[in-house]
């Protein structure tokens, strides 16, 4: 079996932090998040992975994950261009493909469990397709899939105790009155029969290629389609308070690992995990869980509070933070409480008390956002 990892996306819910890099290498706890797919990939036994590109982004992925080498696989790179829709993506794999059973994860996404299951329990010579699954609260709001035996569902209902809940006999997106409350994931197993009903797509109204309905093709023409609901949590990292709900989803797993420097009089409380070169000089706190990457200096006074990572060659100082995402390259010097943020390569937060007018003093991009 082979992987297809989708990174076409062009971020635009992230802005502006996917301004000056691909959503898929923005970190969480210190890894990008593609870096987690591929993991997933590894564990699953699947060593042989196409990454779909679009047109931005698509250097910086490239020189991240090289020939794959780096982390266990042989990477191939397939060219997608201009986003066109899931279903567009997929395609663009068939050659990659060839008369394989593929994977496709979606290269923004996160899951605790892994896909180990998903891809052991799929059978192609029973189904043409398996879709990964997940109970909602409100499936009103999302793809939903009818299955031949519905789990029991709605407020109170206890959560699904198996993987497999029956054939899927239908997807609808959005549906006012939801058959079930299973949401697709964005995770899938496919054969090559997928390519046929991708071939035969017509634009949405969204103008692109749904891989639902795609789906939905191959159940028209008498396919069977696996479930395989997943446990644990899953997590899509496309607005930056995903990006930060899932940095705290993963530090609450992290063990803990000190490779830089605790000096005396520092206090460090809970699980740490400290990069290469750094420091944590006295007079700082920091309170776990938290990652902090290399050659990054916590100075004194500074507080890091729990579900915070900071990416390399950092200086943080003076001020309190917790609850953030720090990406990498900045300087955070100010006497300021810092909570729920998102603060992207290279920035620069200082202190202005000394100047005249006082008032905040800011340059702020295109698509940004601020609570002061």
């Amino acid at each position: 079996m082979k992987g297809v990892v989708l990174a076409g996306g062009t971020g635009s819910r992230l802005r502006p932090i996917t301004h000056t890099g691909p959503k898929q290498l923005v970190p969480v706890a210190n890894k990008p998040v593609i870096e987690y797919a591929i993991d997933d990939l590894v564990e699953a036994g699947i060593t042989e992975i196409g990454v779909v590109l679009g047109n931005k982004g698509r250097q910086e992925i490239q020189n991240y994950l090289g020939d794959g080498s780096d982390f266990g696989v042989e990477i191939t790179y397939i060219v997608q261009g201009e986003p066109l829709g899931l279903a567009h993506a997929v395609g663009c794999a068939k050659d990659f493909v060839g008369d394989d059973s593929f994977v496709v994860y979606l290269g923004d996404d996160l899951m605790r469990e892994g896909i180990v299951e998903f891809v052991d329990d799929f059978d192609p010579d029973e189904y043409a397709a398996g879709i990964g699954l997940q109970q909602v609260d409100e499936p009103e709001r999302y793809g939903i899939v009818e299955v031949e035996d519905p789990p029991e569902s709605g407020e109170g209902g206890e959560a699904v105790d198996t993987a497999d809940v029956g054939d899927v006999v239908g997807l609808v997106e959005k549906p006012d009155d939801p058959p079930s409350d299973l949401a697709l994931i964005g995770i899938y197993v496919f054969t090559p029969a997928i390519f046929e009903q991708i071939e035969r797509l017509e634009p949405s109204w969204r103008g692109e290629l749904e891989i639902t309905e795609a789906i939905q093709g191959l159940i028209d023409d008498g396919d069977r389609i696996q479930s395989h609901v997943v446990h644990g949590w899953w997590k899509d990292t496309g607005k930056p308070e995903d990006v930060i709900h899932a940095n705290r989803l993963v530090l609450d797993d992290i063990a803990g690992d000190v490779r830089g420097t605790v000096e005396d009089g520092a206090t460090v409380t809970g699980r740490l995990d400290l990069g290469e070169g750094s420091t944590i000089e006295s007079g700082a706190t920091v309170r776990g869980p938290v990652s902090i990457g290399r050659n990054t200096t916590i100075e004194a006074g500074t507080y890091v509070g729990p579900y915070t990572s900071i990416g390399d060659d950092c200086a943080i100082g003076e001020v309190h933070i917790e609850s953030s995402v720090v990406i990498g390259e900045s300087t955070i010097r100010c006497d300021r409480r810092i909570v729920d943020s998102v603060i992207g390569r290279h920035a620069t937060i200082r202190t202005n008390t000394d100047k005249q007018p006082t008032g905040e003093r800011l340059v702020i991009g295109r698509n940004s956002s601020l609570e002061l």
